[in-house]
This record gives C-alpha cells, sequence and structure tokens, in this order.
C-alpha cells in the first residue's frame, strides 16, 4: 500500500514562513508527478505547485515568487517552502502522487495564518 504522510502545518503570523514535508513510502521515481493542493472553507480545491519526474516545477499565480517546491528522491520526500506567509494562504495542504494508472492523496496538513 502507498501513503503519502504530511507534516509542517501550523500557525504562523502573516509575513512568516513553514515548510511542509510529504513522505512516501515507495521510490517517488515511481510517480510522474508531486503535487500540493490546498482548499480553504467555502472555495474549490487549489492547485498551488507541483514537481515532475524530470525536475520541471509550476506554481499557481497566487504563490509565484513566495513558495518553492523540491524533492528529495533518496528520502522519497517532497516540500514545499512557503515564505511571505499571508492570511490568503490559510487552507488545508494536500499532497498528491500520480503516475498513469494511480492517484494518491495523503490527509492533510493544516495551515493557519493570522493577520
Amino acid at each position: 500500500q502507498v501513503q503519502l504522510v504530511e507534516s509542517g502545518g501550523g500557525l504562523v503570523q502573516a509575513g512568516g514562513s513553514l515548510r511542509l514535508s510529504c513522505a512516501a513510502s515507495i521510490n517517488i521515481f515511481s510517480f510522474d508527478a508531486m503535487t500540493w493542493y490546498r482548499q480553504a472553507p467555502g472555495k474549490q480545491r487549489e492547485l498551488v505547485a507541483v514537481i515532475t519526474s524530470g525536475g520541471s516545477r509550476n506554481y499557481a499565480d497566487s504563490v509565484k515568487g513566495r513558495f518553492t517546491i523540491s524533492r528529495d528522491n533518496a528520502k522519497n520526500t517532497v516540500y514545499l517552502q512557503m515564505d511571505s506567509l499571508k492570511p490568503d494562504d490559510t487552507a488545508v495542504y494536500y499532497c498528491n502522487a500520480n503516475n498513469e494508472w494511480r492517484e494518491f492523496w495523503g490527509q492533510g496538513t493544516q495551515v493557519t495564518v493570522s493577520s
């Protein structure tokens, strides 16, 4: 069974930083892409950042210049470095892994940014 475990969420003041981690139970080379999503109350789920097995990266316009996605293949872990956080970043953040046949989700980690 493939499992994804997120960590690093918490409460932070506006302008602060957090680093989220997503640890996979298998080699992340097995996946075509690793993606961070987020969902705030009353809002649609939003793609935040994606990194492919080849190392390419893409970001939502709302987080460009502030968030950075990266991976450590040896640790089977994907990270999301979040800087200059805003109250609008408050959401549950989910890790997603997919390949041609399957898709997996973590249970999410809460990020709350106070003003």
